[in-house]
């Protein structure tokens, strides 16, 4: 088999082999952060590790380049913790088994952690070289991008001497995006209140898996199923028909992604058990039969399980179901200045409950900031009628397009000069780090590049190899003729 080490182009695999040896989820990122300082120091490269966990690296200019603007090229450390239910993986301390599939890496059942691996490592290339020629190039690697953009929001003014960025982020080879959503957390939190499990009553356990899931900017308008919709789809017509009472719900893992399984343990009469049956066969085959060209993978079962000790207070499964059903989910408007873009959308990603609590948290994205907290506002109300306690929390700005853009122009050129087509120019429905980090550094010139990733943030995700090396190509190409200051 192909070692990812040594697909081309090697200087930038190689780096991406070393990062799929090191765990590194979303706040579990110290091994990665130590070997990325370790890299800037063994090169001898001023190397810096901030209060919040970024890691910056500055490399000067190449003899005969130090007129040139400096660029900093940036990429987040951490990765989506994602896998299939029947794969056994620990992200917090196994590697990510990563194999070549054709024209394409991907992972044995996880997440690749491409997003953003591909584009981290492409800049420690650039470190590494001794053959590209640059002006001043500085490296930015923020902590903890996936969970809250924590890494770019505590970042420090005057750390960074750049006039330009360079994100990237994006996934798809030939697209430059020149703008972002903003987005903002909604969270809603219900006391749980429970009663003792009638010894009358026969468990089961509810499972929704085979879904797609995805990014849930980037993947979101293209109408995938959410675990958690369904699963409390079936209950409300459960509850109401047959008086099933649910004991816990766990649905969703990740703000950010678009729910793929949600399971949960619902208790019925013995002698509705047999209808159960029928009505949670009958929408499920509803749902697949709505979802068959986008989700034909959609399994929804029913098993027979141990009797839990407790289950929901009926009032709270009552309030529960109402509101998660009635939440706004998916694509809320398209832009009207940006045809086929979505302007403003939220993903229902997880309802999950405990002991003391029932939480159900949703991320929403706009590129306007009063849509965005319109709709906040408006799931705000849906939880807050069904009593539960809401918070807004991790709003972040949007990244405004820039139509006088230098490098925005100067890229384009190199693009068509290179490649014979001109770009694809996209403002893009995912946050991007740009936004949060222009408010610090109001005067860098900022872009969005990268190679072609698939099904980032699920098990599926891949990147195409062709496109690494288009895109390493490209950056090198724009290196080497980044505008006078």
């Amino acid at each position: 088999m192909t070692q990812i080490k040594d697909i081309q182009p090697t200087e930038v695999w190689s780096v991406f082999d070393q990062m799929l040896q090191i765990p590194r989820p979303s706040r579990h990122e110290e091994k990665i952060q130590e070997w990325a300082v370790k890299f800037g120091e063994d090169l001898g490269l001023e190397t810096i590790k901030d209060a919040v966990g970024n890691v910056i690296i500055k490399k000067p200019a190449t003899p005969g380049m130090e007129n040139r603007k400096t660029v900093v090229i940036q990429g987040h450390l951490d990765m989506v913790p994602q896998k299939n239910s029947d794969k056994e993986h620990d992200f917090v301390n196994d590697p990510i088994e990563a194999y070549v599939d054709g024209d394409w890496v991907t992972a044995n059942g996880t997440t690749l952690g491409a997003d953003n691996g591909i584009g981290v490592s492409s800049a420690m290339a650039v470190l590494a070289s001794t053959t590209i020629k640059h002006g001043p190039v500085e490296v930015l690697l923020t902590a903890t991008e996936e969970t809250g953009m924590d890494g770019a929001n505590g970042l420090k003014a005057g750390l960074l001497d750049a006039d330009i960025l360079i994100n990237t982020d994006t996934e798809d080879e030939g697209v430059f995006s020149v703008g972002c959503a903003g987005g903002i957390d909604v969270t809603a939190t219900f006391k749980n209140k429970t009663k003792k499990a009638d010894k009358k009553y026969a468990a089961y356990k509810l499972s929704i898996t085979g879904l797609k899931g995805g990014h849930s900017g980037v993947d979101i308008h293209l109408g995938r199923g959410n675990a958690n919709k369904v699963f409390f789809r079936i209950l409300k017509a459960a509850g109401e028909q047959l008086g099933v009472k649910l004991a816990d719900i766990q649905g969703g893992s990740l703000r950010n992604a678009i729910p793929r399984e949600a399971f949960g343990v619902v208790l019925v009469k013995p002698k509705k058990a047999e209808a159960l049956a029928a009505l949670v066969a009958e929408i499920g085959e509803a749902v697949k039969a709505e979802l068959i060209n986008v989700e034909p993978g959609l399994s929804v079962t029913l098993e027979e399980t141990e009797l839990p000790k407790t289950r929901m207070a009926g009032s709270l499964q009552k309030k529960l179901t109402n509101a998660v059903w009635a939440a706004p989910n998916d694509v809320v408007r398209m832009s009207d200045s940006m045809p086929g873009t979505v302007e403003t959308s939220t993903n229902l990603a997880i309802v999950k409950s405990d002991d003391q609590k029932v939480v159900a948290s949703c991320l929403v994205r706009s590129f306007s900031e009063t849509a965005k907290l319109a709709l906040a506002t408006r799931l705000e109300a849906v939880f807050s009628l069904a009593g539960a306690k809401v918070e807004l929390t991790g709003s972040y700005p949007g990244w405004q397009p820039n139509v006088n853009s230098e490098i925005l122009e100067e890229m384009k050129g190199l693009y068509e000069k290179r490649f014979g087509k001109q770009p694809q120019l996209l403002a893009m429905h995912a946050g991007l780090e740009c936004g949060i980090l222009g408010a610090t550094y109001t005067n860098w010139d900022m872009i969005s590049v990268g190679p072609t990733i698939k099904y980032p943030h699920s098990p599926d995700e891949k990147v195409n190899i062709e496109t690494v090396q288009k895109y390493w190509d490209f950056l090198v190409d724009t290196l080497e003729n980044v505008p006078v200051k």
